[in-house]
């Protein structure tokens, strides 16, 4: 009998939770209905910095979803953010442990091989794990963009990207231009050395990044978005395909 691929996914960190309001974890059900739809088995990263805790648990698993969330802490991509701008950035209220917990994840998911889907925040660290930055705040330093903070339609397609001929993310879509839905404020500036953009907005924002051709050995299926598609499966073929070639991907992983 085929084993199911367990999918670690990383949850966000709120100031009060439901039961006596204490620091806790929180994950929207839509991403773990997407990787249930999609075959895989949903498993919630521990609450640790540990590497050592981390990395067992990364071993124990076939792959990485990693969510978005509250804003990363600017001082891991820029020190020297305008007061202005900083104001805008709303970080995690767990004194920067998520970063760090995350920051470790992608560093064992390349150290293991290890199959990585990162959505929105996490398509941020990503690139900020591999030595890139991000526009900390796209009203106000790419004035003139289009509205991306479109979270009174975040189940709902609000502006098209383009994507690159031949990347993985067209060649899973079957498409070269698709709609996609829009709830950030950051967005990457330019991909790390390994990575490579393979979707734009029409203002230019990076919509999604994979590995160069020649960075393909360190994962067996990278893929990173800037948008949401867990909130978009129920309707769209496109955005649920996303989700069945990374279980393939974990599936292939776990049979090893």
């Amino acid at each position: 009998m085929a084993k199911t691929p367990l999918i670690l996914i990383s949850p966000s960190i709120e100031k009060r939770g439901v039961e006596f309001h204490d620091l806790s974890v929180s994950l929207s059900v839509k991403y773990e209905n997407a990787i249930l739809q999609a075959g895989g088995i949903p498993v919630i990263v521990p609450v640790s910095t540990e590497r050592v805790t981390l990395a067992e648990t990364l071993r124990r698993v076939d792959g990485v979803l990693l969510t978005g969330g509250d804003d990363i802490n600017p001082d891991l991509y820029a020190k020297n953010l305008s007061g202005a701008i900083r104001k805008t950035v709303e970080a995690t209220p767990d004194g920067g442990a998520r970063d760090l917990r995350e920051l470790v994840l992608i560093d064992e998911v390349f150290r293991q091989g290890k199959p990585l889907l990162a959505i929105c925040r996490g398509h941020q660290l990503l690139n900020i794990a591999l030595g890139g930055g991000l526009i900390a705040d796209i009203r106000r330093q790419r004035p003139g963009s289009l509205d991306h903070q479109r979270l009174d339609k975040s189940g709902e397609l609000v502006h098209e990207v383009a994507l690159t001929r031949g990347s993985l993310l067209s060649k899973i879509t079957g498409e070269r231009t698709f709609g996609v839905n829009s709830s950030h404020h950051q967005a990457v500036v330019e991909p790390a050395e390994p990575l490579t953009a393979t979707a734009h907005s029409s203002d230019g924002i990076v919509e999604a990044m994979e590995l160069k051709p020649d960075e393909a050995r360190r994962s067996p299926f990278l893929l990173s978005v800037q948008f949401h598609p867990e909130r978009l499966t129920e309707k769209f073929a496109a955005h649920r395909a996303i989700f069945r070639r990374f279980i393939q991907a974990c599936n292939r992983k776990s049979k090893k």
